[in-house]
């Protein structure tokens, strides 16, 4: 029956029925805080990103009580990103699988002092000379005459997987988009008797205009060309799938999407192609546009839940947000 019989706002009508019937819902269970620990800084030294309002880059003792401070407040999982010193990069990103690292020290540091699921970022930029996410060599015949080796990378990336292994890391997470890298990395750990370790892998990452305040907080511009021969075209769906086909078959355990909303069709299209976890990382961009327009006045801080809940309502199961502390400071979640 129709109108009248049939009222939809019967069950919009208070809070309480609101709530009855929701389809959709965010908990702290699905936020991933990420976490930028810089070496270099002073004890308890926290060093402002300035395209990134509300979020810092931390001393080891400076990061380690805020990740406590976000497990007191109901966070469960964190990812780590690391900003070595600038004179220790080199062509093949030495920084990123010493013991000594600056991620490596983070990952111990929160496991002793939480109960945190501890996440790591597995990649290059950071950590080479030349701020890309691979080896280079010269090849004219490439968009800027240089050429990501794949190959040659897949040693190095398993490397900095094993490393933070060692250091006690529950997930590894390859950023990097070389082909083969979760198969290399999966070889690694099991090798080195890490077969635990999961692999959350960044399945479909776009090469998009969206990482720019990241790459200020990280130190991770690279110093010539792009990263398009290796991130995804923006313009192709399609090969989302294909790019997660593969790292299922090689071994990933968790599948993702990233950046997150310009790409709520992707997240979609994976969840319901395959199986595994899905996760999308709510990129820097996102999370800065959004934020400068709350500081104008243009919007209210709604549209933070409500952008989480987007990510959610297309189908991921966990989403990588530097909102975790604005939402969980603010009680925002159901």
């Amino acid at each position: 029956m129709y109108f009248p019989t049939t009222r939809m706002r019967r069950l919009r009508k208070n809070e309480k029925i609101r709530n009855m019937v929701r389809e959709t819902k965010v908990s702290n269970e699905d936020l991933i805080y990420p976490i930028f620990f810089k070496d270099g800084l002073g004890d308890f030294e926290k060093e402002p990103i300035s395209s990134m309002p509300g979020e810092y880059r931390y001393s080891l003792k400076a990061g380690v009580e805020y990740a406590m401070h976000l497990e007191e407040l109901g966070l469960k999982s964190i990812i780590v990103f690391g900003v070595p010193f600038a004179e220790q990069k080199d062509e093949v990103g030495t920084p990123a699988f010493i013991d000594d690292g600056i991620v490596q020290k983070a990952i111990r540091a929160i496991k002793e002092n939480t109960n945190l699921v501890v996440i790591s970022d597995v990649c290059l930029c950071q950590y080479t000379s030349h701020g890309h996410c691979g080896l280079i060599a010269e090849n004219d015949d490439t968009d800027f005459g240089l050429e990501i080796l794949n190959d040659e990378t897949l040693e190095y990336l398993a490397k900095v997987a094993v490393s933070h292994a060692k250091a006690g890391v529950d997930i590894v997470a390859p950023s990097d988009m070389m082909d083969g890298r979760v198969e290399a990395i999966r070889c690694g750990l099991d090798e080195a008797g890490f077969e635990n370790v999961a692999i959350m892998s960044y399945s479909a990452k776009y090469a998009s205009a969206f990482y720019e305040p990241f790459r200020e907080a990280a130190c991770s511009s690279p110093g010539l060309g792009n990263r398009r021969s290796y991130q995804m075209d923006p313009a192709n769906a399609t090969e989302a799938i294909r790019e997660c086909e593969l790292d299922v078959i090689e071994g990933a355990d968790f599948l993702m999407v990233k950046p997150g909303l310009p790409y709520l069709d992707i997240i979609r299209m994976i969840k319901e192609e395959f199986p595994l976890p899905l996760v999308t990382y709510n990129v820097s961009g996102e999370y800065s546009m959004i934020m400068a327009a709350i500081e104008k006045g243009y919007l209210t801080d709604r549209a933070i839940y409500e952008t989480l809940l987007s990510f959610k309502r297309a189908g991921a199961d966990l989403i990588i947000t530097n909102f975790a502390p604005y939402v969980l400071e603010n009680n925002m979640l159901d």
